[in-house]
């Protein structure tokens, strides 16, 4: 098996504390490696090494000869000058050119371009390219192929950011939190692309179920030191366990060594002899092992919910529309204690139009939303802090409170509040921009749980969260004295948080489905599954009177890819409409325009795909 990168020595250190030290790292073809840590022991770091982006204190890198690396970073930055287009075939030359030259044809409708196009396409054998990009944007919801990147919205820069790399088929590919910014479909749909691919991967997520499904390897840095497990993230857990026992077995074995040692340190006269050097350094040496923490200890969250009543929420026929778009039709639901809900659907289905609803932000056309008087809200919202970031880490927590209940009558102070979710002292006074995505994320979360709420309401509270500070939240909500409803990406929170699910469906219906989401994706492929058996079964197909179906003309096959074009860019408008119908902050003159919008763009994609049917049946 050859060898595509090797690392020996590396090391790395942030002031006198070092983040990894001499470690050794080999990637081999076929590898498809995961890299997993807690915040802040170096993990982005390291990729920025193994790319070349950055340098170590020590230590070396090497890449084999004629390699070709793939890197997503997770804050990629594109020149502003670029649209999607550009951005997907940059290159000058080769068969991105080709291609690129081929779509810009299609975007100028000038029958002539479109034919010299073609034939550079048939001559270069470019055609399977191309319809891989199509799949990897379309995929990737990138369909506006001539929106500029100063357009988009961080997500979407995040998503063409993966789809260049996805595109270019390096021998290497190196993610840095690949599954961000993408919806449920998109990871179940990479996570199939890079399973049946011959790509090697390193790699940096959060989702377990993308770690168990796609990785062979684990690499795993605790204490500055690297850990290797060859096998899936499942794997990886139980080794790991094994790891940490027999450490915490040779701890207490050295502690209890250590006694009896510093009995015989302290019994020495000052002047030693030269023959008991040896065992003074061995104390020290002891003394260090006997002092290590085993890497699963971790921080608990002992905040206790408001105490609940036995009213808790009601939902009472709740109708909402904006014009023709219907998002909540008639949904009626009675919560009880201790419900744990995760909501599913598409973009756009009305999701955060019941989150609004719920907490206050927006009333519904018709119903009743009835809170019971001992229910206390607590929001994680998914786009973060709206607190000034210039201020420090201490002064969030103190502008909140300076007594923190944590149940049972115990109380702590701020000082106290922050060292147990791990911001030490030397963290207190930091601006809040200062800090990463997921100490930004903890130290917000901080904020929601000290209020004590007995009703949680949680979207995406799993971005840019290491997995150790995952299996703390979980651990909390599954314990958690009071309601939580869980909007969320990560398929493996969901299944072990929720006990049933909110279904968002077409026109405002909502299923209550009994189960987790790993049950409710099971049940919906066993339906299609059902579904395509019956259409086989009363299906013929159809022929034409001389027993042959005729080829579109070339006229035609320009209209059906200008009708697909179309239909792309309709749907894309169509999200962002729905972004500002939900969104909760709009006036009421922007709203009625915005739906109109909607309902007219909807009224063109059904005339439009009646033509693109009636084509696809010639």
């Amino acid at each position: 098996m050859s060898m595509l990168l090797t690392s020996e020595g590396l090391s790395r250190f942030w002031g006198d504390v070092p983040l990894f030290e001499n470690i050794n790292i080999t990637i081999s073809r076929g590898d498809k490696v995961a890299l997993v840590a807690a915040n802040g022991t170096g993990k982005t770091t390291l990729l920025n090494i193994l790319a070349g982006i950055d340098g170590s204190d020590s230590g070396s890198v090497k890449i084999a000869p004629d390699i070709n690396v793939g890197y997503l970073k997770q804050n990629p930055v594109f020149e502003d000058e670029l649209t999607v287009l550009s951005a997907i075939y940059g290159h000058n030359e080769g068969i991105p050119a080709i291609v690129r030259n081929y779509e810009e044809a299609l975007l100028s409708e000038d029958e002539t371009t479109i034919a010299s196009a073609m034939s550079a396409m048939d001559q270069a054998g470019a055609w399977d390219f191309e319809a891989r990009v199509k799949e990897v944007l379309t995929r990737l919801n990138l369909t506006r192929y001539d929106q500029p990147v100063t357009q988009m919205s961080g997500g979407q820069k995040k998503r063409l950011a993966l789809a260049q790399v996805l595109i270019a088929s390096p021998d290497l590919l190196i993610f840095d939190e690949p599954t961000n910014h993408l919806d449920l479909a998109m990871i179940e749909w990479l996570e199939q692309y890079l399973s049946r691919t011959e790509i090697s991967l390193l790699m940096v997520t959060h989702d377990r179920y993308f770690l168990d499904r796609v990785c062979n390897v684990i690499l795993e840095i605790d204490d500055a030191q690297l850990y290797v497990y060859r096998g899936n993230y499942t794997y990886f857990v139980e080794k790991r366990r094994e790891r940490l026992a027999i450490m915490a077995a040779e701890i207490e074995k050295a502690r209890n060594l250590m006694r009896k040692e510093q009995d015989w340190m302290s019994r020495q006269p000052q002047a030693r002899a030269t023959k008991a050097k040896y065992r003074i350094d061995a104390f020290y040496d002891l003394k260090d092992k006997a002092s290590k923490r085993i890497g699963d200890d971790k921080v608990e969250i002992g905040i206790t919910a408001t105490r609940m009543g036995k009213k808790i929420l009601e939902l009472k026929h709740l109708f909402k529309s904006y014009g023709d778009l219907h998002l909540l039709n008639d949904f009626s639901y009675t919560f009880s204690r201790f419900e744990k809900i995760g909501i599913v659907g598409p973009n756009g289905a009305g999701k955060s139009t019941l989150l609004n609803i719920i907490t206050g932000a927006l009333e519904a056309d018709k119903g009743e939303t009835i809170v019971g008087e001992t229910i206390k809200f607590g929001y994680f919202r998914q786009e973060g802090f709206k607190a000034d970031e210039t201020r420090k880490v201490l002064e969030v927590i103190t502008d909140i409170s300076e007594d923190i209940s944590m149940g049972n009558g115990f109380r702590m102070s701020p000082l106290q509040f922050l060292n147990k979710f791990n911001f030490p002292p030397e963290m207190h006074n930091v601006q809040v921009n200062c800090l990463s995505g997921g100490e930004q994320r903890r130290l917000y979360l901080m904020t929601v749980l000290m209020q004590n709420p007995n009703f949680l309401i949680l979207d995406e509270p799993t971005n840019d969260l290491d997995i150790p500070t995952l299996q703390i939240l979980e651990e909390y909500l599954m314990d958690f004295d009071g309601c939580t409803i869980v909007v969320s990406h990560d398929r493996y929170f969901l299944d072990r948080i929720v006990d049933h699910l909110f279904v968002f469906r077409n026109e405002g219906d909502i299923k209550v489905f009994p189960g987790n989401y790993t049950q409710y994706r099971d049940a919906l492929k066993a339906e299609e599954k059902v579904a395509v058996q019956a259409k086989t079964q009363n299906t013929k197909p159809k022929q034409t009177n001389s027993g042959t179906k005729r080829k579109l003309t070339y006229k035609e096959q320009k209209e059906m890819e200008a009708i697909e074009l179309e239909m792309e860019q309709i749907e894309q408008k169509k999200d962002e409409l729905m972004a500002i119908i939900n969104s909760g902050s709009t006036d009421h003159t922007a709203l009625k325009t915005a739906s109109d919008q909607w309902a007219a763009l909807s009224e063109r994609l059904e005339e439009i795909e009646m033509r693109w049917l009636e084509l696809s049946e010639i």
